[in-house]
């Protein structure tokens, strides 16, 4: 299988790169980016060729395309890649714009080209485990959950944005959110959200606090928080604690690893050594696309996230509960 990657804006790209080119069924045959220079480099350090322009890129014999761009490029990313008969997995969130969104999933439906978005934390070990444990009753009834997924400020597009659509809310919000979906096949009711930017002088949110209730009763909330230093020694976490009606589960996706202390960079850090989520997503995508199957994370999923992010937003700018409605 061929596979090319649109853009390496977004830092998952280098990753996902890694794991294609370490596939024994999987060929990195093209690179596009709107940075020249990036795109060159990506192509000299992966061993692939260089395209220059997105349409010829999409003219060429590969049979699916990983998107890494940013999250406003997203859409025309997905939409230009549907209409030349590629399969995709996309780079979370799925876009900027609720409409959007739904614009992508229909152009994907229409060519009949697959859409995954990338939530990898769904292949951490751990969490499956956490998710058959909850569905075999093991705490009973779950009626709350309180989840963090905070992380250092990235910079660069994330804080413009015009390019990414938000701060912290947008990057953390769709990750915690995407588990619960996953694992109690539940939506949201209703959010309230209050968000600011206490951590560094830039124009989106770095911090908040998400309130949720869920359509079953659940109650949770949400940390996403920009609020690790820049001392800290991997980029952020993923913690979750379920209370159930007989017992609680605690959560910590990041929680396998090393802690190396490098003189040599000056700077200590987190070397995982569980499964890589990444890996998980990336052969997941493989499988679906060389069956044709159903993708595990559907453009729908990636839609329903990004909506309880946008109800954060008007929240908070409302100073109000929001009511989520579905058609």
């Amino acid at each position: 299988m061929k596979i090319g990657i649109i853009s390496f804006a977004h830092m998952h790209a280098l990753s996902y790169a890694g794991i294609l080119c370490d596939h024994a069924d999987v060929e990195l045959s093209f690179i596009w980016d709107g940075d020249e220079a990036r795109g060159q480099a990506m192509a000299d350090k992966y061993d692939c060729e260089y395209i220059a322009d997105l349409d010829e890129f999409l003219r060429s014999d590969i049979n699916a395309v990983v998107i890494c761009s940013e999250n406003v490029n997203h859409k025309e990313h997905v939409v230009k890649a549907a209409k030349a008969k590629k399969h995709i997995l996309c780079e979370k969130p799925i876009a900027t714009e609720v409409k959007d969104a739904e614009e992508m999933i229909h152009a994907c439906e229409e060519a009949g080209v697959i859409l995954q978005i990338a939530y990898p934390v769904r292949f951490a070990p751990v969490m499956e485990n956490v998710k058959s444990m909850i569905q075999d009753g093991a705490i009973g009834d779950v009626l709350a959950i309180n989840a963090t997924n905070n992380g250092l400020m990235p910079g660069g597009w994330f804080i413009e944005k015009e390019l990414s659509g938000g701060g912290s809310a947008t990057d953390h919000i769709v990750h915690i959110m995407d588990v619960i979906r996953w694992i109690f096949k539940d939506e949201v009711k209703s959010v309230y959200a209050e968000l600011d930017t206490r951590f560094y002088d830039i124009d989106v949110e770095d911090c908040g606090m998400v309130t949720l209730e869920l359509e079953s009763g659940m109650i949770v909330s949400i940390d996403p928080s920009w609020s690790r230093p820049k001392t800290f020694p991997t980029w952020g976490n993923v913690v979750m604690h379920f209370v159930g009606t007989k017992g609680n589960i605690s959560v910590d996706a990041f929680k396998q690893h090393s802690l190396y202390y490098n003189d040599h960079e000056e700077k200590i850090q987190e070397l995982p050594w569980s499964e890589d989520m990444d890996e998980g997503l990336l052969i997941d995508f493989i499988d679906c696309v060389k069956s044709n199957g159903t993708p595990s994370i559907s453009g729908l999923d990636g839609l329903r996230t990004l909506e309880v992010v946008k109800a954060a937003y008007q929240s908070n700018e409302l100073k109000k509960t929001i009511l989520l409605e579905r058609i």
